[in-house]
This record gives structure tokens, C-alpha cells and sequence, in this order.
């Protein structure tokens, strides 16, 4: 193949076809006369492994390289060159298809997966998309809130410079923490709008060519490893649909889908997560996962290890704290998938140590699914997933703990799989309520309820009238106080509801008796954002304690502590911008249209 030279001087010379190793093992196997699942028994090695290597879907790693070299006399660096090679070729290609003249994002002729995930993007386009407004907050809030405009003028008056920010760690509330209640009672999920500055830092420090270097091949490296399989690292949608629409896309494919796909091979499914994932992780195991524990403890205050210079940035937006990773943006679930994925490879090597090889993991951020074929294998694995997670100061959910023989049905939520019976029943609108109201009883902020009150708030918005809304209303109420992950959908069902009252005054006295049952519950910050986006229309005048619901009507508020920030571009960017569109504030209307909260486009 002939050299290809862009206008950059930048000159590769693609490697010839290069062979998977799963191909010339499916020729070896064949002369052989054995199938793949004979000799991944006699080798130790997982069924799953061995079939996803040979049609190409997995790497060659040196264990498998050992163990199949010597049931197939062949050397085991036969295979490791073969990969290398593989690897080789695959990164030329990339490297090319980096530097072609033709947009990027002219996806005209794809017949892959509508998304890209982040570690398949170059150094300045994984930049891009950290940056977006939609990476930056991943909380949902009304569209009026709009960052752009602030993260613009941030990110200008950063570049070309390395922001210094040691002197955040000594300043309390550089964040703005958007408090939002789990179950209705006293337990809350701290989510943070970050400082500005602060993230588009750290996006520059990820993102900066050598350090990105670094990060890619470590996930390269975890996605060689066998036997698991990571499916929730970030990924950006090439369709209309957004990016958390392309997110949960995956997730529906790759694990429910593959889960069931797995119950050809595997009799067993036990299924574990992590208690509070991101407000445990220690920070400096950042460190251990990109460069190892042992190089990184040497060097701990080496800031050419990026480990190193992620971790402290962390700390300087928590008051120097090691416990704990803000949640609410991309680049914080980027930077978890690093120590997850430390974990998954510590997991496989103990594993390997207790002689375990017929298994299968899938896991989805901070949610595991383990298949076996031996319910003492899973146990084993589950004590081994344990104690990896304790070194990083993580611990599973015991009551999200345990297994089942039928993997099919235990490969569907239980929650999606109770919703497709339950669905089936009346049809008038109080008994639907009702319906999704037990459903909510019993799967309280579940996926198939949101999505159940998505239905209910689209058929909703196509009726003019309805007699009696009040039972209604207070049924919506009632979910949004027990299912505090529902507040966008309920804030607007009750709209819709509160649009058949008469009268602005009655309309107001709902709102008024709603607020005050909501003030009930402590963390309450995201629900007053949502019922000020119904409220605003009739009254501006109604009192909000959350900050963010301040700045819509004009009050003076800080939502950053910027103290720690000199006098300047910086400073002015963030001080002098406006999150709020005026432009769609004045246009906004009493209901909340379904398009506002849709993720996909298209529908799914």
C-alpha cells in the first residue's frame, strides 16, 4: 500500500492486511479436527473468550497465548506477534481515517453504531465533546438553562494557558452542588455543577496529546482484557438523538440484549453493584489505574504522571479531600470507567489465580452481571469482586446482591419485565396513573417507570380537558415524592394537569399546596428548579431556595466561589455571563412540550 502524505507532513505507511489471531486459530482448530469449545476446555479458558477471539471480537493476551500454544503446539508468541501486528494495522487505519480531508462528522455511509465512544476520538475531538455544553452538565434541567455561552467565554480566556488552581483547595463551595433527594425521605445524591474553570482545566489536562496518549492505551489495555467486557464508557451520538439517549442505547443492546445472548452458554446470572460508586472512589487510585499502584505510589508527587495531575485537580475543586469524585459531567464518568476499569483487570488476574476461566462479566459503570455455569465459581467471583473493590474504598450493595438460575428472564429488569404485564390493563387515564403510581410502589426510580410516565405525560398532552384533574394531581405529587429521579417527567405531568384548572389563582393554589409538600422532603434543589418551570408562567413571583432558581428571576446569586480566581478574563467569563436564554424564558409555554424532555428523536 502506498505511502499517504496530508498536508501536514505527517506520512504513515499502512501495514499489508493484517491477520487476526482468532483467524489462524480457527485454521489451526480445523486441522485439529476440535471445535473452539473443546479446546477452551482442555486450555482453561472461557467458551465466550474463545469464540469472540476467533470471529475477531476479542484480543489475544498472553495467558490465552500460553494456554492455547501449548494444546495447539504452536509458540505463544506466534499469537502475541499476530496481535501486535493486528493492533498495528488497526491503529494505522484510525490514524489515517484521523487525518482524511473529509468531515468527520459525514456519517452518510456508516453502517456501524449510531455513537462514538470517547476513547475511539483523537486528543482535540475528545476535547470537543467534553466541552459541550451536554458533557459539561449531564443533570436535567429546563432548556433555558444554557451554558454555552459561559463555557465559550471560559474556554477563551484559558487558551494558551495552563489555569493555576491550587489556590481553589483552600475555599469552600467552589462548586455549586445541586442537592436531589433518592427515596423520598433522607438519603440524597450530591450533584455538582462544577466551576467553569475548573473543568475546562481538567478537560485540557485529559485531553492534552501525550496525557490522552497515556489514557488510550490504558483503555485499550482494559478492553484486551478477557472474560469482561465494559459497555458504559461515554460516547457521542451521531444521529439527532443526544448523547444520553446513544448512552442508553448501548446499554439496551449491549447488556440486556447480550445478557439474554449469554444464556446459550451460561446456566447462572448473579448481579451486584457498587454503594455510592462516585462518592467513594479514592482519588489517588486514579493514579494506580493509568500508570499501576506500585510506579504510582513511587512517583505520588510526580505531575508528569496525568494520574497524578487528575487527581489533584479533583482535590482542588473538594477542599483538598481523596474521597469522593463530583458527579454530574462526562469527563467525571470518564475518569470513573479509569479506576472501574483498573478494577475489572484486578478482578480477571484473581480470578485466574483461583483457577476460575468459565465466566463472563458485563458491566455497565458501577453494574456488574457475572455469568457461570457453577454457582460456587460466582460466589468465588463475587468474594474476589469484593475485596478489589475494598482496596479502592468501594463496596457492593448487599441488597442489590444475588443470582438466578433463569438467565433470560433475569437478563430483563425486573422492573421493564413486571411493566410489559402490567401495561396491558385499563386504559382511562386515573386507572393509568393509578397503575404506574403501584408500579412506582413496588420499582421505585426505575427505568420503565420513567418511561411510563414519559407515555403518560405524551398522551396527556394531546387532551384539552379533563373534568376533575385534583385526584390526579395529587397522585403526581405523591410519585415525584417517592421517586425523586422522576421530578423532569412529574413537574410535567403536573402541568398538563394544572393547565384543566380554572382560573390562574386556582392554578397557583395547586402549585402553592405542591411546593409545600415537596419542602417536606430535605434535597429538595432539583424538584424547585422543575416546579418553578411550571410555576414561572403563571407567577414570577414564587420563592425558590435553590440558587439556580434564583438566577432566573433575576436575583443576585453565586453559584461559583470565585475567590480563589484573580481579577481578570477569566473571572470576567464566568462573573458576566448569563446561563439563563431570555429568549426562550419569554417564549416558554405554561406546559412543558414532550420534545423538552425527549431523548431520542426518533423514538426507541
Amino acid at each position: 500500500m502506498q505511502d499517504v502524505t496530508q498536508g501536514n507532513n505527517v506520512q504513515v505507511k499502512p501495514e499489508a492486511a493484517a491477520k487476526h489471531p482468532g483467524s489462524e486459530l480457527r485454521d489451526v482448530l480445523s486441522g485439529l479436527g476440535k471445535t473452539p469449545r473443546q479446546i477452551a476446555k482442555e486450555a482453561g479458558l472461557s467458551p465466550i473468550y474463545v469464540n469472540q477471539l476467533i470471529i475477531g471480537k476479542a484480543s489475544m493476551v498472553a495467558d490465552a497465548a500460553v494456554r492455547l500454544g501449548a494444546f495447539t503446539d504452536t509458540e505463544p508468541q506466534r499469537w502475541m506477534d499476530l496481535q501486535v501486528k493486528y493492533d498495528i494495522a488497526m491503529a494505522s487505519e484510525k490514524f489515517l481515517d484521523d487525518l482524511s480531508t473529509f468531515p468527520e462528522d459525514d456519517h452518510s455511509g456508516d453502517v456501524g453504531p449510531p455513537f462514538k465512544c470517547i476513547t475511539e476520538m483523537t486528543s482535540e475531538k475528545a476535547r470537543e465533546f467534553l466541552l459541550e455544553p451536554a458533557s459539561y452538565c449531564s443533570i436535567h434541567l429546563p432548556e433555558y438553562f444554557q451554558f454555552g455561552p459561559m463555557l465559550s467565554g471560559v474556554i477563551s480566556a484559558i487558551a494558551g494557558q495552563k489555569l493555576e488552581t491550587r489556590g481553589a483547595v483552600q475555599h469552600e463551595q467552589v462548586n455549586h452542588r445541586l442537592a436531589t433527594n433518592k427515596d423520598g425521605r433522607y438519603a440524597w445524591r450530591p450533584l455538582d455543577l462544577l466551576h467553569p474553570a475548573l473543568y475546562v482545566s481538567l478537560v485540557n489536562e485529559v485531553t492534552q496529546p501525550d496525557h490522552w496518549s497515556t489514557i488510550t492505551a490504558k483503555f485499550a489495555e482494559f478492553a484486551r482484557i478477557p472474560y469482561v467486557q465494559c459497555l458504559s464508557l461515554p460516547v457521542q451520538s451521531l444521529t439527532d438523538d443526544s448523547d444520553k439517549a446513544a448512552q442508553i442505547r448501548q446499554w439496551h443492546t449491549a447488556v440486556e440484549q447480550k445478557s439474554i445472548e449469554l444464556s446459550l452458554d451460561f446456566d447462572y446470572l448473579f448481579q451486584a453493584d457498587i454503594i455510592d460508586c462516585y462518592a467513594s472512589i479514592y482519588s489517588h487510585s486514579i493514579a494506580w489505574a493509568l500508570h499501576g499502584k506500585d510506579e504510582a505510589k513511587t512517583r505520588r508527587s510526580d505531575m508528569d504522571l496525568v494520574g497524578n495531575v487528575i487527581d489533584r485537580k479533583i482535590q482542588h475543586m473538594r477542599q483538598g479531600q481523596t474521597n469522593g469524585i463530583p458527579q454530574g459531567s462526562a469527563v467525571m464518568d470518564f475518569i470513573a470507567e479509569m479506576v472501574l476499569g483498573y478494577a475489572d483487570a484486578e478482578l480477571v488476574q484473581r480470578c485466574a489465580d483461583d483457577e476460575i476461566s468459565e465466566y463472563q462479566i458485563l458491566r455497565y459503570r458501577d453494574d456488574y452481571r457475572i455469568f457461570v455455569n457453577s454457582p460456587p465459581d460466582g460466589e468465588v467471583i463475587l468474594k474476589r469482586l469484593a475485596e478489589v473493590l475494598a482496596e479502592l474504598g468501594l463496596q457492593l450493595n448487599p441488597a442489590k446482591t444475588g443470582f438466578s438460575s433463569e438467565v433470560v428472564r433475569s437478563s430483563i429488569k425486573a422492573d421493564r419485565l413486571a411493566w410489559i404485564f402490567r401495561k396491558q390493563r385499563s386504559r382511562g387515564l386515573q386507572n393509568t396513573l393509578l397503575m404506574i403510581h403501584d408500579h412506582g410502589m413496588e420499582y421505585p426510580n426505575s427505568g420503565q417507570f420513567e418511561a411510563a410516565l414519559s407515555a403518560f405525560h405524551k398522551r396527556l398532552h394531546n387532551r384539552n380537558n379533563y373534568p376533575n384533574p385534583m385526584p390526579l394531581i395529587a397522585m403526581a405529587v405523591d410519585i415525584a415524592v417517592r421517586n425523586p429521579r422522576t421530578y423532569p417527567r412529574v413537574a410535567a405531568i403536573l402541568g398538563e394537569l394544572i393547565k384543566f384548572l380554572h382560573g390562574d389563582w386556582e392554578k397557583l393554589d395547586v402549585i402553592d399546596r405542591s411546593q409545600r409538600r415537596f419542602a417536606k422532603i430535605p434535597n429538595g434543589g432539583h424538584m424547585d428548579v422543575w416546579l418553578q418551570r411550571i410555576s414561572y408562567p403563571y407567577d414570577q413571583s414564587v420563592q425558590f431556595v435553590e440558587p439556580l432558581c434564583k438566577l432566573v428571576v433575576d436575583e443576585t446569586t453565586a453559584l461559583w466561589n470565585n475567590d480563589w480566581l484573580d481579577a481578570g478574563d477569566v473571572r470576567a467569563s464566568i462573573e458576566h455571563s448569563s446561563l439563563i436564554s431570555k429568549d426562550i424564558l419569554r417564549e416558554m409555554e405554561p406546559t412543558i412540550d414532550p420534545a423538552e424532555l425527549e431523548l431520542f428523536k426518533f423514538g426507541y
